[in-house]
């Protein structure tokens, strides 16, 4: 069965429409025209308005020389906009994974996670590949060997964690030792040195010795991963994991309703997020021009990938076209400009891809909080190349060995990056240690993050949308194949559509449909069971 017709736009549900009203609408004036494209897109328009508005009232604010304390006070509707996106991650990942996981069915939920995770790994590795090979062509740290953090008046950024604990701190976070830490806390290694006895002149022997300790930050891989397996256990229980399951689903469409509505703040917020970062800039000329070769570098990597690569991977599997796709995305992708998080890009993401896109709710909700959280191209480009950029500035050659540790680790390591703002030149620490390179370089890379890091994010998250169409696509593939008598067993779980605005009588909130002997559900209101 198709998906449900009706969709919500700009917070409103828009009903099916009719041929009559087709009729009406080619007969409309191209004045009346403009009033409806203006009420469809007034979101996007505004959104994009923002930036644009953002760009100009940088500029001009920037003359002013404003304090410190007054750059604060201007960029605080800015970070309302990132608080109120950060407040809505925990409850939406959560209830969205449990609600997804457990209205798939076993056999159907392994099938897409396989794929989801095999789109991925290539799509990460096709991404890598791409930053190594722009960084061997164009070669930005070549000739660069003057330029040092003094020069640049940066403070250094030392990272001293073992490539092995940094992978084994990526497996410890996959189990929370304690879920409600795990909502602010994550757990990170750190060294202490410890006597291990004595020598014959007296002297003492100390060790590095790795001790447990906890970061500030959401652990959202570990929650990731418990939301996934307890919906399954949910589903699992049958009748008995019913009622909770309708909690977490009542819950998951009461958040989609708070979204909707910050979403309404999202232009104006970006404005200022905009606003603010250009009047913070320091000696912004003299950042492009030293580091000119690597911001192109990292930004044309991520423009072939994001334009040209994953396009052409969602054309291979869907024979749609993947342009007219990413349009209904404008608003979460100019979010993530603006925001440099994928985590916070995340509810807008999802309320876009369903409503303009008509993905499924139980993909799109079991699929982006995941590659939110482990799905990371745009970094894994920028990692690449800022590891071959500070071979190069060392004066270092790289064998065919290292280049692979390249690749493989900044595949791996990207899982583990932290979708917020700068999460990613942490990660390419470990990269430097893998090949055995000094990390007192990474300040060159934090100083031009700010500008780096909007393209990555843009592409993150239309990896994790492209793959929720591809997922989709393949899902109503199957269902096509599955005899109509097959999908339609008594006690299997379906997800009914909820439309925030309706004054239905019946019950609204629950996924779970029951067939009751002299009531049948509403075809239009019920999505076909995968």
């Amino acid at each position: 069965m198709e998906p449900d017709k009706k969709s919500e736009q700009n917070g409103h549900v828009m009903p099916e429409r009719s041929p009559s009203t087709e009729n009406l609408q080619k007969k409309l004036s191209l004045g009346q025209k403009l009033c409806v494209f203006l009420r469809k897109n007034l979101l996007v328009l505004l959104t994009v308005s923002g930036v644009i508005v953002g760009v100009g009232l940088g500029m001009a604010v920037r003359k002013m020389d404003l304090t410190k304390a007054q750059m604060t006070y201007f960029a605080f509707p800015g970070e309302m906009l990132l608080r109120m996106l950060k407040m809505i991650i925990l409850p939406l990942v959560v209830c969205s994974l449990v609600s997804g996981a457990a209205s798939l069915d076993t056999r159907s939920l392994g099938k897409l996670g396989g794929i989801a995770v095999g789109y991925f790994l290539v799509t990460t590795l096709i991404a890598s590949g791409i930053g190594v090979t722009l960084a061997f062509i164009i070669k930005p740290g070549v000739g660069a060997g003057g330029l040092n953090t003094n020069h640049l008046a940066l403070e250094s950024v030392s990272k001293d964690k073992e490539t092995a604990d940094s992978f084994l701190d990526l497996a410890r976070n996959l189990f929370p030792s304690n879920l409600v830490a795990a909502a602010f806390r994550s757990y990170a290694t750190d060294y202490k040195m410890v006597a291990v006895g004595n020598i014959t002149n007296g002297t003492k022997i100390y060790q590095k010795v790795p001790v447990g300790t906890e970061a500030e930050g959401m652990n959202i891989l570990g929650l990731v991963l418990f939301a996934m397996v307890f919906g399954v256990a949910l589903r699992k229980l049958g009748e008995e994991g019913e009622e909770l399951i309708r909690f977490f689903n009542a819950f998951n469409e009461a958040t989609m309703v708070l979204v909707s509505w910050i979403m309404w703040y999202i232009p104006f917020g970006i404005m200022f997020l905009v606003g603010s970062k250009i009047v913070e800039m320091e000696d912004v000329v003299l950042l492009v021009t030293s580091l000119g070769k690597y911001i192109f570098a990292s930004i044309l990597g991520h423009v072939i990938h994001g334009g040209i690569v994953l396009p052409l991977i969602y054309f291979g599997f869907t024979r749609k076209n993947p342009y007219s796709f990413l349009s209904g995305l404008i608003t979460p992708f100019t979010t993530a400009f603006a925001t440099c998080s994928s985590s916070a890009t995340l509810p807008s993401m999802i309320k876009c891809v369903e409503e303009n896109n008509g993905v499924d709710k139980r993909i799109s909700r079991f699929i982006l909080p995941i590659g939110a959280t482990v799905n990371m191209d745009g970094a894994a480009i920028f990692q690449c190349i800022a590891a071959v950029f500070i071979a190069q500035l060392n004066n270092y050659e790289l064998n065919a060995g290292q280049i692979f540790t390249i690749l493989v680790t900044a595949t791996a390591s990207s899982v583990g990056a932290a979708g917020i703002p700068a999460g990613g030149i942490i990660t390419i620490a470990i990269i430097l240690e893998a090949i055995g390179l000094p990390t007192n370089d990474l300040s060159l890379m934090l100083a031009v993050d700010w500008i780096v890091d909007r393209t990555t994010t843009v592409v993150n998250v239309e990896g994790d949308a492209l793959g929720a169409g591809i997922l989709h696509h393949i899902n109503q593939q199957e269902q096509r194949k599955r005899p109509l008598e097959e999908s339609d067993h008594v006690g299997e779980l379906s997800e009914v559509r909820v439309e925030a605005n309706t004054a239905a009588h019946e019950e609204t909130s629950p996924l779970v449909t029951h067939h009751h002997k002299n009531q049948d559900p509403a075809p239009e209101a019920i999505e076909s069971v995968l």
